[in-house]
C-alpha cells in the first residue's frame, strides 16, 4: 500500500515519531513537528495504525529550527535536532508523565521538570560507525539511514562525538579504499572488515580506535598502526576484535590489543575508570556526573549503610558510592565487566567493594537464603527493564530502600506499579536528559517500605 495525503501534526510519540490522525486512525511519521501541515506517503497500513513518511513540509511549526548537521535529512541518530532543546524536554516530560499514568496507574507522584543537559553537542564519548557493501561506491563507512537497518550512509561530519571522531572516519575510509580491503556484506555474510567504534575520555582526552572484523588477522596490521599513529598521534590505544557470527554487532569474540595498553581512562568526579573496547559505561560523561549526583542526593546514603548494586555493570556507580557507605555488593551477569568492576575497584583503593557474575535473580535468591541483611538496593537495569523473578526476589527481600535507575519510562512504570503493589511508596521522580536530539530520557526515584 502506498498513498500520498495531507496531514496534520498533533504530537510526538514515545519512539520519537511525529503523530497525525487520518479518518479516525494514528499516523505515525518518521519526521515532522507538531503544528505542521505535511504532504505524507502511508506505507504501511494496520488495524489500528498507519506509518507514514514525510514527503513534504508544507506549512512548518514555530518549534522548528535549523538542524545543526547536514546528514539530519537521512540520518537515524538525532531525529529531534530540529526542535528547538527547550521544546525537547517538555516533550520527553510529557512522555514520562503519560508512561507513569497509563502503565504505571500513578496519579499522585511527583514528577520534576527534565535536567537538561550542559553540553547539546559533541557530548558522546563513544560511537560506532558501520561498513556497509554498496553498489556505486563499493562501499561506506558511517551511520544508518534512519527507519533501515540495510542502508548506511557516509558520514562527513557528525556533530555527537569528538571533532577528531569525524577525521578518524574520514581516514579509515580512505585506508579501507586504498588498501582494497573487503568489507563485511551483511546480506551474503562475506567480506572482513565490519565496525569502527571510536571511543574518546571527555575528561581525559584519550582515544581508544576499535575495529571490529570477521575472523582473520588484520591485514599490513603494522603497516596500518604506523600510519594511524602518524596522522592521529593523540590516539592512546588501537584494539582488533574479530567477530564471525552472522548478528550484526559491534561487540568482538576474540580480542587482540594492537597498540597501547587496550583501555582509555575516563572520569567521573574526582574518580577514574578503565574502559575497555566491550565494555559498558555511561556515553556522556558529563550528564552521568549529573544523573548521578541526582541520585546520590535522592538516595541519601549513610556511613552505616550495606548496599547491593544490581546490574552493576563495570561498577561506576558502586565504586563511588561505596566511598560514602560501610559496604556494597556489585552483581552483573557479564563476566567481562565484572573483570574490568574489579580492575576500577582496585584502580580506586576501594576495598569495602564485593563483585559476584551472575542473574541478577539467582543471586537475590541466595542472598536471602543467606538471611544477610541490607538495608540498599540499587537497579540499573537495561531497556526491558527488571526481569520478573527478579523483582519477585527483591521484593522478598523488601530492603527499606530501592534507588531506581532507569533507561526506559515504559518498564520503570510497569516495575514501578509492581513496587508499589508490594507495599512500596513513590514520592517523587526526577527525569534526566542523557542524550539531546533524541527520544530517550532517564528517570530518576527512590522506592521506601512501608
Amino acid at each position: 500500500m502506498s498513498k500520498l495525503v495531507e496531514l496534520e501534526i498533533t504530537d510526538l510519540a514515545f519512539n520519537g515519531k511525529a503523530v497525525a490522525h487520518l479518518e479516525g486512525k494514528v499516523v505515525f511519521l518518521n519526521g515532522g513537528l507538531p503544528g505542521e501541515i505535511v504532504e505524507a506517503e502511508i506505507y504501511r497500513s494496520k488495524p489500528r495504525y498507519n506509518d507514514a513518511r514525510v514527503i513534504k513540509i508544507i506549512k512548518p511549526s514555530e518549534l522548528r529550527i535549523p538542524a545543526h548537521c547536514s546528514h539530519f535529512d537521512i540520518c537515524g541518530g538525532c531525529t529531534w535536532q530540529d526542535l528547538a532543546y527547550p521544546e525537547q524536554l517538555k516533550f520527553k516530560y510529557k512522555q514520562v508523565k503519560n508512561c507513569l499514568e497509563r502503565i504505571g496507574g500513578f496519579d499522585d507522584v511527583v514528577l520534576h521538570d527534565v535536567i537538561g543537559a550542559a553540553e547539546l553537542f559533541h557530548y558522546r564519548n563513544k560511537m560506532e560507525f558501520s561498513f556497509h557493501v554498496a553498489e556505486e561506491t563499493g562501499f561506506t563507512l558511517g551511520l544508518h539511514h534512519r527507519g533501515r537497518f540495510d542502508m548506511v550512509f557516509d558520514v562527513e561530519e557528525c556533530f555527537l562525538q569528538a571533532p577528531i571522531a569525524n577525521r578518524l572516519v574520514n581516514w579509515m575510509r580512505d585506508y579501507v579504499r586504498q588498501e582494497q580491503i573487503p568489507v563485511y556484506d551483511v546480506k551474503n555474510h562475506t567480506g572482513y572488515i565490519r565496525f569502527l567504534m571510536l571511543r574518546v575520555g571527555k575528561r581525559t582526552g584519550q582515544v581508544m580506535v576499535n575495529v571490529v572484523t570477521n575472523y582473520g588477522e588484520f591485514p599490513n596490521r603494522r603497516s596500518f598502526i604506523k600510519s594511524l599513529k602518524s596522522e592521529f598521534p593523540e590516539i592512546t590505544t588501537i584494539v582488533h576484535n574479530q567477530n564471525g557470527q552472522k548478528s550484526n554487532i559491534a561487540v568482538g569474540e576474540s580480542e587482540q590489543v594492537l597498540y597501547g595498553l587496550g583501555y582509555i581512562e575516563e572520569k567521573l568526579f574526582h574518580t577514574s575508570f578503565r574502559i575497555r573496547a566491550n565494555s559498558f559505561f555511561q556515553t556522556n560523561t558529563l550528564q552521568t556526573e549529573t544523573l548521578y549526583r541526582t541520585a546520590f542526593e535522592m538516595l541519601d546514603p549513610q556511613a552505616g549503610d550495606d548496599v547491593l548494586d544490581l546490574y552493576c555493570g563495570t561498577g561506576s556507580i558502586g565504586i563511588l558510592l561505596a566511598q560514602y557507605v560501610n559496604t556494597v555488593v556489585g552483581v552483573e551477569l557479564v563476566e567481562d565487566a565484572v573483570a574490568i568492576a574489579w580492575e576500577n575497584a582496585k584502580a580506586n583503593a576501594i576495598e569495602n567493594i564485593t563483585f559476584y557474575q551472575g542473574h541478577v535473580k539467582d543471586f537475590l535468591k541466595s542472598w536471602e537464603a543467606e538471611n544477610k541483611v541490607i538495608n540498599t538496593v540499587i537497579v540499573d537495569p537495561p531497556r526491558a527493564g527488571l526481569h520478573p523473578k527478579a523483582l519477585k526476589e527483591l521484593i522478598r527481600l523488601h530492603p527499606p530502600k530501592i534507588l531506581y535507575i532507569s533507561c526506559n519510562p515504559a518498564t520503570f512504570a510497569r516495575d514501578a506499579a509492581r513496587l508499589i503493589e508490594a507495599g512500596y511508596r513513590l514520592p517523587e521522580v526526577k527525569p534526566v536528559d542523557m542524550f539531546p536530539h533524541t527520544m530517550h530520557i532517564e528517570v530518576i526515584s527512590v522506592f521506601y517500605a512501608t
